[in-house]
């Protein structure tokens, strides 16, 4: 005769299999990435701060009209901006995110301001999130001093004006064209009464771009706006609104200043020698991700320890998990960190390492590859 099943047993079998699916999905939500809670910024000089290395501000200083600004895990975008000012005039705010100094508020790490002849590069990345329904300009403002300024106005200031939308201009007058990073800018010159500005201008919208901001820092002292012996006080990016801006965001953001011998492309303390370097980058690319395998090799006499590798991620690329290295910033400016067992390279040696991470639009290379503060080719 067939034995019947037995209950109890059952029962305790079915327990079982239920705690150990529960076990399961605990432990995949917590090997997940936390959530990142956005944060709705409306004081009018009110500021947070992304990523552990940026200020988002919302800077509504020439309006009495209510302004919010959402910022996320990568970048923000303007939740409020009732109002209007006319457009022969200053905009009504410029909220923004940036890195360095800005009437004291410093961004957690920034090294700067720093002095111009020691930067040797300051790579920049940026993707925005245009709207119609508004009159405002899309910009970077690059601040210069002959100071290491933390307060107040700066004596220079660069704006990038890499969309315009409406009858708004530049301050001053068109001084000519200019080919800087790449492109060809209108050039705008002019004063607004407390500092000296120079506007580089897109003919068309420029909805993402990864440059270099020196490029455009030496352009201007070569145009007697500034000097060599001035410090560069803080890189900026947003949006001067003049009527609305609900809408306009900012959907990623990067910015790191390289110390070291201008021109050179090696970055690193002046006098310190630089790390002769190579980095192999191999990608397996798919509609919406990719994965990518970096061999950093040692190509000097001494070897390297304690690596870290640093670069700028395209805009629209974010790092999802990674292998053989700790890697840190999952968007725009990234750092890779040896572990333990791979924390030296070796005189003519390499280490490999590798991610896993997501892309939009069109899949590019990361640019402003550095080991240890020196550029690598």
């Amino acid at each position: 005769m067939r034995a019947l099943p037995h209950g109890p047993r059952t029962s305790r079998s079915l327990l079982g299999a239920l705690l150990l699916a529960l076990a399961t999905v605990a432990a995949v939500l917590a090997a997940a990435p936390a959530a990142h809670a956005d944060t709705l910024v409306c004081e009018q000089y009110g500021s947070t701060t992304i990523q552990g290395r940026y200020v988002v501000q919302n800077n509504r200083w020439g309006t009495s009209a209510p302004q919010c600004v959402t910022a996320t895990d990568s970048g923000f975008r303007v939740t409020q901006a009732d109002g209007a000012v006319p457009t022969n005039g200053a905009p009504k705010s410029y909220p923004s995110v940036f890195n360095g100094c800005h009437y004291t508020n410093c961004s957690p790490g920034t090294n700067l301001p720093a002095q111009v002849s020691g930067i040797a590069s300051a790579p920049s990345s940026i993707s925005y999130g245009f709207v119609g329904s508004a009159v405002y300009n899309a910009s970077y403002d690059i601040w210069l001093d002959p100071t290491p300024k933390k307060n107040g106005v700066n004596r220079t200031e660069i704006m990038i004006w890499l969309n315009k939308v409406g009858p708004i201009q530049p301050i001053g007058s068109q001084a000519g064209t200019a080919s800087v990073g790449g492109r060809t800018w209108q050039v705008w010159r002019g004063s607004n009464g407390s500092n000296d500005v120079i506007s580089f201008v897109a003919p068309s919208a420029v909805a993402s771009w990864s440059f270099d901001v020196m490029d455009f820092v030496r352009n201007t002292i070569a145009r007697g706006m500034a000097q060599n012996n001035w410090y560069l006080t803080s890189v900026q990016a947003g949006f001067e609104p003049w009527q609305n801006g609900a809408g306009l965001a900012v959907n990623s953001f990067s910015s790191t200043v390289n110390l070291g011998t201008p021109g050179t492309g090696s970055p690193g303390a002046p006098g310190e020698p630089v790390t002769a370097c190579k980095v192999a980058y191999a990608t397996n690319v798919w509609s919406d991700g990719f994965t990518a395998d970096v061999t950093v090799a040692n190509t000097g006499s001494t070897p390297v320890d304690s690596w870290t590798l640093s670069f700028t991620l395209p805009s629209g690329q974010r790092v999802i998990n990674a292998w053989n290295a700790t890697v840190s910033g999952p968007t725009g400016a990234v750092t890779a960190t040896g572990l333990a067992h791979s924390a030296q390279v070796a005189a003519g040696a390499s280490q490999t390492f590798g991610f896993q991470g997501t892309y939009s639009g069109t899949f590019s290379k990361p640019s402003g590859f550095s080991l240890n503060g020196a550029r690598c080719a």
